[in-house]
């Protein structure tokens, strides 16, 4: 059988060096030089465990930045992390207002913002390494744009040209994949119709590597745990999917572990690589591999498999290093034994 490619959506925990465990956005516990010094180790360290658990495709686990959309945000715009402004966010899933960090300037690439960091990771790894962005869509609806005051399509759209700049700068520096996180996808489906895709092409526009987006319906965080344990509605990907198999995106990464989406919702990217989230990250308790190669089945129904890249649901920073490490030897495990190079027991 042809072999199914691994790979995870980009986040993995902070060492306990660096910021509290199993918490999105904690603070830095070291500054300066020795901030730079205890990244490039956790960047080390799990670049060496995603090899040993066999993944195909790596990333640097994002350490190097507080949040997804945060470390790349503070880089090209005054932002105010301290007093936050309330907004509606996320389609008020998981509250009707929530706090956001305020944009005080214009928005500005001032030159590459995560080269450097993808030079360390090739450096280290023989592997695919995969760059990931926070997409136009989510930032918009994650800040509060105190400088030009502008709606969240007009905000994305401005974003999506800083992101062209950042995708090209890491395209030509040798990305193997560059992926941008558009959650919002799954929230907002008329505003994907009518500008999401869009923004989304720009963003990519002249960028030779592999295109990617990853949508899913968020981390594995108690308030997103809540929402999806009440949720009844799965129909997201059927009307934003159809949309990107007209676009250039050419990787599509997808929610299936812990949401109920229908894997048949899959089949209308036919031609593009779907990433399946066969892992779920909700939880600290570790798939076993005949789990994994149970889910990995279900979409090789609808997927084939020179297409399928075996995935996480989501990034893994809000879990411990432990079962994050327990997690990335899961799904390659789980590949193995579909592709039948592995025995089950």
């Amino acid at each position: 059988m042809t072999r199914i490619r691994t790979s995870h959506v980009g986040s993995l925990p902070k060492p306990a060096w660096l910021a509290a465990p199993e918490q999105l956005r904690a603070p830095w516990r070291l500054e300066g030089a020795a901030l730079r010094e205890g990244q490039d180790d956790a960047v080390a360290l799990w670049l060496a465990e995603q090899a040993r658990a066999g993944l195909d495709i790596v990333t640097d686990g994002e350490v190097r930045r507080r949040h997804y959309i945060w470390g790349f945000l503070e880089a090209v715009a005054k932002v105010d992390f301290e007093q936050q402004a309330m907004r509606p966010m996320r389609g008020g899933r998981y509250a009707a207002q929530s706090a956001a960090p305020r944009i005080m300037s214009a928005l500005e690439w001032q030159g590459p913002v995560l080269a450097e960091a993808l030079a360390f990771a090739r450096a280290r790894s023989a592997l695919p390494v995969k760059v990931t962005l926070p997409g136009p869509m989510t930032t918009a609806d994650s800040v509060v744009d105190t400088a030009g005051r502008r709606d969240d399509e007009a905000f994305a759209m401005a974003f999506a040209e800083i992101l062209n700049r950042e995708a090209r700068a890491l395209d030509a520096a040798g990305a193997d994949v560059i992926q941008i996180d558009e959650p919002c996808f799954n929230v907002y489906t008329d505003e994907v119709a009518r500008w999401g895709v869009a923004a989304l092409e720009r963003a990519f526009e002249g960028v030779r590597a592999k295109r990617a987006v990853h949508i899913c319906y968020g981390y594995g965080t108690e308030l997103v745990l809540a929402w999806k344990t009440k949720n009844t509605e799965w129909g997201h990907y059927a009307k934003t999917l159809p949309l990107l198999a007209g676009s250039s995106i050419q990787q599509v990464s997808v929610e299936c572990a812990a949401s109920g989406v229908d894997p048949a919702v899959l089949g209308v990217l036919k031609g593009k690589d779907v990433m399946v989230g066969v892992i779920d990250v909700g939880t600290e308790a570790v798939e076993t591999p005949d789990a994994v190669a149970r889910r990995i089945e279900h979409a090789l129904a609808h997927v084939t498999a020179p297409n399928l890249i075996a995935c996480t649901d989501c990034g893994m920073v809000p879990r411990s290093r432990a079962a994050a490490a327990g997690k990335l030897c899961a799904l390659v495990e789980g590949a193995r034994l579909v592709e039948g190079t592995a025995i089950r027991p």
